[in-house]
């Protein structure tokens, strides 16, 4: 059985484990600085989701999948009960995570994200990182030049170079799974996290200038998360953890400690 990939912060210590899981893209590191500052206070996982980072390659990609990994993982580690964070992918995988297996899950944080499907809008990424020929590029450089004719934002362009990386045979290489990642893209960014209800302690943080999270999905929050509680981080967009890193821990923390 394939087990997530993993970097633990504050491992000696015995309060209930805290798991953090990335978004679609992403990658565990994202995560580096909150693991440091959070691992001062209780066991902190930082998480790569399957496909992503160095966790293993899989053709399948549905949210059942995802909440499946948490579970081995959990059991892997020979953790009853940990409180769970996950920021947007990440966050649909937590959610259904906590749905099906509630008993396992002390506090639940959703990361600018709802439980609802969304159209598909990653089209021009997914269509850039297809773009890069690794057979003709040569440098970090020919990358983010072939990027850049498709995305006009730095900071997306550069999240997405985080990724790259020399194989044995010295080539560059993406280190998610993207033939998987684009071909299920409909399967878990199109699709709703499945019906049930998490009755424990559950935070969503969404950023003030996101529209990722709107009025009317309060509804099927409070359906399915009814013990929950919505908060705005301000100057904060979708990467809420980046744009305002200091409000978003300080929420993280408040909510766990309390």
């Amino acid at each position: 059985m394939d087990i997530l990939h993993s970097k633990i912060y504050g491992e000696e210590r015995t309060e209930t484990p805290l798991l953090v899981f990335h978004g679609l893209f992403g990658m565990l590191d994202n995560w580096g600085s909150f693991g440091k500052e959070f691992g001062e206070l209780m066991p902190t996982h930082l998480l790569d989701l399957r496909n992503h980072g160095r966790s293993f390659h899989s053709d399948s990609m549905t949210h059942d999948d995802l909440a499946n990994d948490i579970l081995n993982y959990l059991d892997a580690h020979n953790i009853q009960k940990a409180n769970l964070l996950g920021h947007s992918l990440g966050g649909k995988a937590v959610m259904q995570f906590a749905i099906n297996f509630p008993e396992r899950v002390e506090k639940l944080i959703v990361a600018d994200i709802s439980p609802k499907a969304y159209p598909p809008h990653h089209q021009g990424i997914i269509k850039a990182l297809q773009s890069v020929d690794f057979n003709k590029v040569e440098s970090r450089q020919d990358v983010e030049n072939v990027l850049g004719e498709y995305i006009h934002e730095k900071f997306v362009i550069q999240f997405l170079m985080k990724n790259l990386y020399w194989t044995e045979d010295k080539k560059l290489a993406w280190r998610f799974n993207l033939e998987t990642l684009a071909s299920k893209y409909t399967e878990f960014v199109s699709n709703a996290i499945k019906f049930g209800v998490f009755g424990g302690p559950t935070l969503f943080i969404a950023g003030a200038n996101s529209n990722y999270i709107l009025p009317q999905d309060e509804f099927l929050i409070r359906q399915q998360f009814p013990n929950y509680k919505l908060i705005k981080i301000k100057n904060a967009e979708h990467w809420v953890q980046a744009n305002n890193p200091v409000d978003f821990n300080a929420a993280v923390k408040e909510f766990l400690q309390n």
